[in-house]
């Protein structure tokens, strides 16, 4: 399993570093040391390395196409059953055992370990990578083990959790890791360990993970915001009333290099494992919308048509089994090797904040950071984004628009953040409301207005219902009774009311 070897080669690269020589067991392999073996400084990072490399690497494809950035080729086949909404029940089953298995069981041992020991930075770390992971888990399959995911061969069946029961836990835990004291002397420094913001040990805070463990609690807020309304505003509210800092950076795994097995998880999955890179094609929904705006991160997000031809080409959402020669050269994603997998990038940090402020706050300070937030997303690759958020220009605020059209402004400019690894993100956000809306017409029609979600042409779905889940892996109910009932792919989940 690829992810397996980017999260073994990482983590072993400190195991290495910090080993020490012991006396040998001959009834123990000394490659493969049990996990009650490991500290929190050693298992953090491939809890860390786990979920980076399947939420962005093979869940980011998914969120990828479903989010109408990529669709497949016309001359390859590996990602029709995505584009089609044919998915069954054997897909993606490799994620959820390898997010359970590596991720969350690192994570909770680390919990756990650190729990013991008094060590409050790495209980921040362990129960922030646990909540996020969870957090995906529950809102890609509605529920999932959580109350008795780790007992281990002491419970091999255990009982699926509601997703909102999910996020409520994990708010509380978020909340029990932040009330703790970082100065106390039981305390150690992650230094460089540290996967998301690795400093030297003796610079190292845990500000940055304060930062992320609140912003993550006011995403699964704003969650919420339709399904547990009042709950989402009082949540918010409080965190607002505190002074509760937000992330003003980007939550990422960086460290990646072109190397086979230490790139990009979205980059080995596409490309190294494919051996090619032309299954993923520039989606005629996403790139009409930035040719449309003349927006200078086309050239980021896709590649142009040939090296002569220095012009963008896309195919229309699930247009897979065209005989058209033309698409046969259409614009391939642009991921590179080196690109970071964001867990919260500061944009998306800053769109959530814009989006509290016109929810709870009657807008005071919503266009600042809304701005902050299109300046983050243009930034981080070199642009400049002043004549699009400023007075008249393509992607200035609507400030005396309605509360929906400012949520849609809102929401847009977070759709095209987030293309690359971070792309599931935006399958969710589509899901929670709506933006950006479904094109009346397909996307050949003269009247599609660009940007607007088509259905696939070659979708099966019942009713051209747009996909709102995964299906429960076969792995799982193969072997847990306790499994629930299969759900179609169109099924809403819980928070997914509006």
């Amino acid at each position: 399993m690829k992810s397996k070897k980017i999260i073994y080669i990482l983590s072993s690269l400190l195991l290495v570093n910090t080993a020490c020589k012991k006396e040998l067991d001959i009834n123990t392999d000394p490659n493969n040391p049990p996990l009650e073996a490991g500290t929190p400084k050693l298992v953090m990072p491939s809890s860390i390395a786990s979920s980076a490399a399947r939420i962005g690497g093979s869940l980011a494809v998914l969120g990828g196409i479903w989010s109408q950035y990529y669709t497949q080729s016309a001359v390859s086949n590996q990602y029709k059953s995505i584009d089609a909404l044919d998915l069954t029940k054997t897909d993606f089953q490799n994620d959820w055992n390898e997010l359970y298995s590596g991720c969350l069981n690192d994570a909770n041992f680390v919990v756990t370990k650190s729990l013991e020991q008094k060590d409050w930075n790495f209980y921040l770390m362990g129960v922030t990578i646990k909540a996020y992971t969870f957090q995906v888990l529950a809102d890609l399959y509605d529920k999932a083990p959580y109350k008795e995911a780790f007992a281990g061969a002491a419970n091999l069946q255990p009982k699926f959790d509601n997703g909102y029961d999910i996020y409520k836990w994990s708010i509380a835990e978020i909340d029990n890791a932040l009330s703790k004291n970082f100065s106390a002397s039981s305390v150690t420094s992650p230094g460089k360990t540290d996967f998301v913001f690795p400093a030297d040990e003796a610079t190292w805070t845990p500000d940055n993970w304060i930062a992320f463990a609140n912003t993550l609690k006011l995403k699964m807020y704003l969650r919420m915001a339709y399904a547990k309304s009042a709950e989402a505003e009082a949540g918010i509210k409080a965190m607002y009333t505190a002074g509760t800092t937000f992330l003003n950076t980007d939550a990422a795994m960086n460290g990646f290099v072109d190397q086979d097995n230490k790139s990009n998880p979205m980059y080995e999955t596409n490309f190294r494992d494919l051996n090619t890179d032309g299954n993923l094609r520039a989606s005629t929904t996403m790139l009409s919308w930035l040719q449309a705006n003349n927006d200078p991160r086309i050239a980021t997000y896709y590649q142009f048509i040939s090296a002569s031809n220095k012009t963008y080409l896309g195919i229309n959402q699930g247009d897979f089994l065209s005989t058209n020669t033309a698409l046969y050269t259409a614009s391939k994603a642009k991921i590179q090797p080196t690109d970071p997998v964001d867990f919260i990038s500061a944009a998306e940090s800053y769109f959530l904040q814009a989006e509290a402020l016109e929810r709870y706050y009657g807008g005071a300070g919503a266009k600042a950071m809304y701005d902050a937030g299109v300046a983050a997303a243009f930034s981080r690759y070199g642009y400049d984004p002043t004549t699009f958020t400023g007075t008249g220009g393509k992607y200035e605020y609507p400030t005396a628009g309605t509360f929906e059209q400012k949520l849609e402004a809102i929401i847009t400019q977070k759709w095209a953040a987030l293309p690359g690894s971070h792309s599931l993100e935006a399958f969710f956000e589509r899901n929670r409301t709506g933006y950006p809306k479904t094109s009346a017409v397909y996307a050949n029609n003269a009247a599609y207005i660009p940007g607007q979600f088509v259905y696939p042409l070659n979708g099966v779905t019942v009713g051209n219902a747009f996909p709102k889940r995964l299906i429960f892996p076969d792995s799982e109910r193969s072997k847990n009774a306790n499994t629930p009932a299969q759900q179609p792919l169109t099924a809403k989940v819980w928070w997914d009311v509006k």
